[in-house]
């Protein structure tokens, strides 16, 4: 966990005050400025991907993202919008399951707790932090909850935590391959591999950071942290969210010891990351968690045709 903040640390344009914080939670800016229609989300709701093929990597932008390949999945099911805090609570409360970030709060470890990005209470200068206290419960920490936000995605869960979550509901991560495959072909615009970001006038079409990382998030999308599951429209697929709101977490891993995240988060900018794209990877240590991580689950059931009723 040391070692995931310290990168994020040197990769955030060397952010003051990026250590470890205290438990106090400090005044933080509005998370949401805008408000969602209901009737866009269908919480639980499966999207059938028929199989097929597509072009893994396709106009790479950063050096991990190479070589593209021409690739083929097998049909399955994506979950239209990323697990959320409410499904996650009914899974803690039907097993009693303790998150690594709940653990690392009542650790002695001093290395322990989650990953925190926080910013100055007018939204600007951002920084990282790790806090022991911050958990998917309380998200920014000791005094904060998920009290009207339960339709938000789930956040500070690592790996284990998102598998466990998966097996319960009777699915599983989805691997790299089938995530950038339900991404890539549910672009709105297939030639442009940043229209699931921006449409053609440059307006948002995903929540991520928009203005100058870390100094300044304009917040021309209505939120300055996670968006609830929804409420930027679906793709073509009919599916919401794989890029922008949180990184989400696959099965398929960089090496012993990281996986590969995918999608980018609120946090993505235009001069920094950039990683709102399909073919955008990023190994992830396993044990990692923070507030701009969650994931969705899939599932093994045979999908319609093209063309076929849903």
């Amino acid at each position: 966990m040391r070692g995931a903040l310290a990168l994020l640390c040197a990769a955030s344009l060397a952010l003051p005050g990026c250590k470890q914080a205290p438990d106090e939670t400090p005044d933080q800016p509005a998370t949401a400025r805008a408000s969602c229609l209901p009737k866009s989300f269908v919480a639980g709701r499966f999207i059938p991907l028929p199989g097929g093929s597509f072009l893994k990597g396709a106009d790479p932008l950063y050096p991990e993202e190479a070589p593209s390949m021409q690739l083929r999945v097998s049909g399955f099911q994506i979950q239209s919008h990323e697990v959320t805090n409410d499904q996650f609570a009914a899974f803690v409360q039907a097993t009693g399951h303790v998150t690594d970030a709940e653990k690392a709060a009542t650790s002695d470890d001093p290395a322990a707790g989650s990953a925190l990005f926080l910013r100055d209470e007018d939204g600007r200068n951002g920084r990282w932090v790790l806090r022991k206290g911050a958990t998917w419960r309380a998200p920014e920490g000791k005094g904060s909850s998920i009290t009207g936000k339960g339709r938000h995605p789930v956040v500070h869960v690592t790996l284990a935590d998102a598998r466990a979550y998966a097996t319960w509901a009777g699915g599983r991560l989805p691997t790299e391959e089938e995530w950038e495959y339900a991404a890539s072909t549910g672009l709105p615009d297939g030639a442009n591999r940043f229209s699931g970001a921006v449409d053609d006038a440059g307006k948002p079409r995903a929540n991520h950071w928009q203005g100058v990382f870390p100094v300044v998030d304009e917040g021309k999308d209505g939120f300055s942290g996670t968006a609830p599951a929804a409420c930027f429209p679906a793709d073509r697929n009919g599916v919401h969210d794989l890029i922008g709101n949180v990184w989400e977490w696959t099965d398929s891993p960089a090496d012993d010891a990281h996986m590969i995240i995918k999608g980018g988060s609120w946090l993505c900018a235009a001069n920094f990351c950039a990683r709102y794209r399909p073919a955008a990877r990023q190994p992830q240590e396993n044990d990692f968690s923070s507030n701009h991580i969650g994931f969705r689950i899939i599932r093994d059931v045979a999908a319609p045709a093209p063309g076929t009723a849903r």
